[in-house]
């Protein structure tokens, strides 16, 4: 059986990077963008990954330019706005897709584990969340529209 222990992608430094290395640790899994109207939910992400990376909680952002053009930069871009605007110490991974014949095996695992609503699996649109308990198994997707601050009892419950 698939878990999520079985996928890697490369980080925003261009190194391959296995979720096993996640194994044991509450992830919250993001497609995220520079130039959406929810960008400014990194601040919250940040938040809640220095609030409780120390209880095993680790953030994993994934950019996507899959909605609107709003992740148009490289990677050095992003990882430069991202430091520069919002101080992100939380681990960034290389552009994705998360939707269509492209979309990472990732996403494709996630949107299957946590449909959307009316069963939708595909991502509607950037900062979908996936929260994944420490056993490595998908609880829960929320909208973009979840800010990071809402779903911090969630998160409590699972560390």
């Amino acid at each position: 059986m698939t878990t999520i222990y079985d996928f890697s992608a490369k980080t925003i430094d261009g190194d391959e990077q296995g979720l096993d290395a996640y194994r044991g640790k509450t992830m919250l899994i993001v497609n995220v963008a520079s130039k959406c109207g929810f960008t400014p939910q990194y601040a919250g992400l940040e938040a809640l990954y220095e609030k409780f990376q120390g209880q095993g909680l680790v953030v994993l952002g994934f950019p996507c330019d899959q909605f609107g053009h709003q992740e148009p930069g490289d990677e050095a871009e992003i990882r430069n706005f991202c430091s520069l605007n919002y101080d992100v110490t939380f681990p960034m991974f290389a552009k994705i897709e998360v939707n269509g014949a492209g979309a990472h095996p990732l996403y494709q695992f996630l949107k299957k584990q946590a449909k959307g609503l009316l069963g939708s699996e595909s991502i509607k649109w950037n900062f979908t969340k996936f929260l994944v308990d420490k056993e490595g198994s998908v609880v829960r997707r929320y909208a973009p529209t979840d800010t990071p601050e809402s779903i911090g009892k969630d998160l409590a419950a699972q560390l």
